[in-house]
């Protein structure tokens, strides 16, 4: 990299760290931990790419963006924070960041970005963000790294004008999504309307939906539960929108692409909505974001009258380990009902098993529902995580890295079915027994590991 680069944090580890990293990767680095220097070096036309942290002793990072963009239009800035929310992630795209990255973050994806920085740094645009009256949060929480993830692929597609398709199992959040993007593009003064499949049912269903959306965001619910004749409908509805063209979303808790290969959801509707993507994780695959939602919760009643209430170390424990087929709304359910029931200000563990006790396990939801192939699943997840890269590629050595992930917990499971017995294990996967001891000493597999599955 050639460039010199202007880093603000009030963490001397970070600024140590970042000197030292883009220093030998050959920039000339100015530090500092006041934004008031940072902008003093701006306004003096030093440094051609800012790295720059929110949560500053004199300011917050955000706010100076706009005066960044009138003083050095084109100057890109990469914000990185340990307020790593969504409002973060929108707020920095809304003020036209460079890039968002949350903290902790890892450099050398940071370094790769800092070096794309400075190879498209002509070609960034900056301008100042208009105020507004839009809410200060969103009930989207969440510091989790898929959570992460997902937050900077919405900050990438709120205002690009594409379909988006937003998939999850239910209770995940899809709608509260589908509402944020809307509240935060530039559609948010005109109306959003949710569809379902009853406003699809008559003829002139479409065209009352045009004119109650006037160019706002129009929701498709659950878009696999259209019949086919509606599906017809709603691709007729998006081919000719008429004068004031709205954003289409849509959400499913269906694997579309799969659903598409059944045959129960058009190719043409399927190919019109998937501009892009967006997978919400389950509760199963963010554990750790489960205190932080429950205390978000409880905050929420509390400001509603409630008692103030917080969880014990063991019935937080207790939330961890349990499967939650309902996702985040199941977790607020329980919350609000030992919100009321709890005898004490600290919730129990004993509590928290007798409110578990009647709920649904995950077992059944799955053996229900899930009907997913292997080969559609994969897909998804590769899409997402070429997504995350926005328009640059991912590291090289994809191959090996994607093999490496799959073979791991596949050589994993087997082993554990087979009581950890190799011969058996070699056998079941169809391999040579000393090809598969290579590949447990080369993927550092312990043999004598034992995962429960669910």
């Amino acid at each position: 990299m050639d460039g010199t680069i202007l880093v603000a944090d009030d963490d001397r580890t970070i600024r140590t760290v970042l000197t030292q990293a883009l220093t030998r990767a050959g920039c000339k680095v100015h530090a500092t931990s006041s934004l008031t220097t940072l902008l003093r070096w701006v306004g003096e036309g030093k440094g051609d790419v800012v790295i720059s942290d929110v949560m500053m002793p004199d300011g917050n990072g955000l706010e100076m963006l706009p005066k960044i963009a009138q003083d050095r239009p084109g100057l890109p800035v990469i914000v990185i924070s340990a307020q790593n929310t969504i409002m973060t992630a929108i707020q920095a795209a809304e003020a036209e960041a460079y890039d968002y990255l949350p903290k902790p973050f890892d450099l050398p994806d940071l370094m790769k970005r800092t070096a794309r920085a400075l190879e498209l740094q002509q070609q960034n645009r900056r301008a100042p963000v208009a105020s507004d009256d839009r809410p200060d949060d969103l009930p989207l929480v969440g510091r989790t790294a898929v959570m992460q993830s997902l937050y900077r692929v919405v900050a990438r597609v709120m205002n690009a004008d594409l379909p988006v398709l937003i998939w999850g199992e239910s209770g995940t959040g899809k709608s509260l999504i589908s509402r944020a993007i809307h509240d935060f593009s530039d559609r948010r003064s005109l109306p959003f309307v949710a569809a379902t499949a009853a406003d699809f049912q008559e003829l002139e269903g479409p065209a009352r939906l045009l004119a109650r959306v006037k160019g706002g965001t129009l929701l498709v619910e659950e878009i696999a539960d259209l019949p086919e004749e509606l599906q017809a409908r709603l691709v007729r509805m998006m081919d000719s929108p008429g004068e004031y063209s709205p954003r289409f979303l849509a959400t499913s808790q269906t694997d579309l692409a799969g659903a598409m290969e059944a045959g129960n959801v058009r190719k043409d509707l399927y190919y019109r909505l998937s501009g892009a993507t967006l997978t919400v994780p389950s509760l199963r695959e963010r554990v750790d974001d489960i205190p932080l939602l429950a205390e978000h919760f409880l905050t929420r009643a509390e400001a509603s009258g409630a008692a103030p209430r917080t969880l014990s170390d063991a019935a937080a424990e207790i939330f961890r380990n349990y499967s939650w087929p309902g996702n985040v709304r199941q977790l607020e359910n329980a919350i609000r009902r030992l919100g009321l029931t709890s005898r004490a200000a600290e919730i129990t563990g004993s509590e928290v098993e007798q409110v578990l006790g009647a709920q649904p396990d995950l077992e059944p939801m799955r053996a229900a529902g899930n009907t997913e192939k292997l080969g559609a699943s994969v897909e998804r997840h590769l899409r997402r995580y070429f997504d995350l890269h926005g328009n640059m590629l991912p590291p090289t050595g994809l191959y090996a890295r994607i093999l490496r992930e799959v073979e791991a917990p596949l050589i994993e499971i087997a082993l554990e079915a087979t009581g950890g017995n190799q011969a058996k294990c070699a056998d079941l996967l169809g391999i040579n027994r000393n090809t598969l001891r290579k590949k447990i000493t080369d993927l550092d597999i312990e043999v004598t590991r034992r995962r429960k599955l669910m």
